[in-house]
């Protein structure tokens, strides 16, 4: 036994020492970009060329270091970052739902509905509480364990079972929730972007993952309770460590009053354009009153927006957090700035992505490795279980999810669509697989935090000791998933509004 758990620290150690020597983000796009450079001089000189499969048109593989290709470098690089659809969309959805985090709205919401369960639901609360945790992106991944951790101190049970399971559901549930998310934003602007090697008319809107999103939340709730009762609990057994102090967390004047008042405020919205929706000859609807496609959907970010506008400063009047229109705009600016770090990312991804379509090689790789994949006939759904897996083990080596889909989006999305696959289909197959063995991976960022945590009530834990609590719910939740994309594909359930498998 110990020379297994000896093999697996070494492997841990590799996997370490492997991922620490990529480069920042960053620098690996701006490394990328030129590597695109010279594959394309490479290509160019064999007079490489594919024929696309849309148009029938036979592309040449356009060299990036010929004069035309400098020219194009130069004066496209600014169009490229500002016409880089995922940046906008982002960028807006931050400033609604930065509002609402700012104030203190998510923090209360969180807060409330863990302490407040019924001790029979505690677990599941607080995983689902986890997974929902996304709309405050990393914040949940920060706040939400040490408070579960102490909610089971509280009940008498095992403060690690807490912590993981609170963890569990913010870091591999991370891809799925009930409402639409930041991520879902993020990850269909560069699957747009993506798609359009192939086919410029196709997008991927916020919303075409999200009846898989919205079935996901309940059952790796349901999934995360049962690791942590079944298992991880009965491991750890009963907690023999000293007292804990308890931490103090402002309790914010007027919170109960503002939450309702921002349900409330929110439910009034959501009437309102559900009436609009309902109207005859509704401007919201299709033209033959359909609502997939429809302007409803077209508009679906600034109309979520709103929604968290709405809740945002109706939260934060009452709670006294907003006392000017000044107040709204210094909260929504300070948002923004927390996204400074993707936005100088951006930059590099939009230059990669650009010079990946505009020297064909993008399609080049999409047409030659579908052939390739029809050739082996290996074309059915085990090629997405495949793809899966591949990405789940990517996670080790590159955690920031937006990068690595700016990576693999760019080859897959185009490849598998040459199968039929629709791009939302492979959206999903990244989605799961990323978010499965985020907690899992020693270079996630959040790993060093979660540790300290973890140490706080086991002063000899290590990162054995965090490996062994989240490794149960990392291979569960990523079974799991792929046990319900074979549901929805095989009973031919839509993922999200007019979204099937297949073009």
């Amino acid at each position: 036994m110990e020379k297994r758990r000896g093999l697996f620290q070494r492997f841990l150690d590799l996997v370490e020492k492997v991922g620490n020597k990529l480069p920042d983000p960053f620098i690996l796009f701006i490394g990328l970009s030129l590597l695109m450079i010279v594959v394309s001089y490479i290509f160019s000189l064999f007079n490489a060329s594919v024929v696309h499969p849309g148009t029938g048109e036979e592309l040449e593989i356009q060299n990036l270091l010929s004069g035309e290709g400098l020219q194009f470098i130069l004066t496209s690089m600014l169009d490229n970052f500002t016409g880089f659809a995922p940046l906008g969309l982002v960028l807006v959805m931050m400033l609604g739902i930065g509002l609402a985090e700012k104030v203190g709205l998510m923090d209360y919401a969180i807060r409330k509905t863990i302490l407040s369960s019924p001790p029979s639901l505690v677990t599941y609360t607080v995983v689902f509480v986890g997974i929902l945790g996304n709309l405050a992106s990393d914040a949940a991944v920060v706040l939400i364990p040490p408070l579960a951790a102490m909610v089971f101190y509280k009940v008498g049970r095992h403060p690690l079972a807490g912590l993981a399971a609170g963890f569990a559901g913010a870091g591999a549930g991370f891809t799925a929730n009930i409402f639409i998310a930041g991520t879902d934003v993020l990850l269909a602007g560069i699957s747009t972007e993506a798609a359009a090697i192939l086919d410029d008319s196709l997008v991927i809107t916020p919303v075409d993952n999200w009846y898989f999103n919205i079935v996901s939340v309940f059952i790796m709730t349901i999934v995360g309770g049962l690791i942590t009762t079944k298992f991880v609990e009965p491991r750890l057994g009963e907690y023999k460590g000293g007292a804990i102090e308890e931490e103090n967390s402002e309790e914010l004047k007027n919170g109960g009053k503002g939450f309702r008042n921002a349900l409330i405020a929110g439910l009034a919205y959501i009437a309102i354009i559900l009436t609009i929706i309902l109207l005859p000859n509704s401007p919201l609807r299709g033209e033959d009153g359909s609502i997939v496609p429809s302007p409803f959907l077209d508009g679906i970010v600034p109309i979520v927006l709103i929604f968290f506008v709405i809740i945002g400063v109706t939260f934060g009047i009452t709670v006294g957090k907003i006392r000017s229109g000044k107040d709204v705009g210094d909260y929504m600016a300070d948002s923004i700035k927390d996204m400074s770090g993707y936005i100088v990312l951006v930059f590099a991804i939009a230059q990669f992505i650009a010079y990946f379509n505009w020297s064909n090689l993008g399609t080049w790789v999409a047409v030659n490795g579908a052939d390739y994949l029809k050739d082996i006939n290996f074309t059915g759904i085990w090629l997405i279980i495949g793809y899966i897996i591949f990405t789940a083990l990517m996670n080790f080596l590159i955690t920031s999810g937006s990068a690595k889909w700016a990576i693999e989006a760019p080859v897959f999305i185009p490849m598998f669509m040459q199968l039929g696959y629709h791009p939302a289909f492979t959206q999903v197959a990244y989605r799961v697989a990323d978010s499965s063995t985020n907690i899992i991976t020693p270079l996630f960022p959040y790993m060093v935090i979660i540790l300290a945590f973890i140490k706080k009530y086991d002063k000899k834990a290590s990162i054995g000791t965090y490996i062994s609590l989240m490794l149960p719910y990392s291979i569960a939740f990523l079974t799991t998933w792929i046990i319900l994309i074979l549901v929805f594909y095989y009973s031919g359930l839509p993922f999200g509004p007019g979204i099937y498998p297949f073009l």
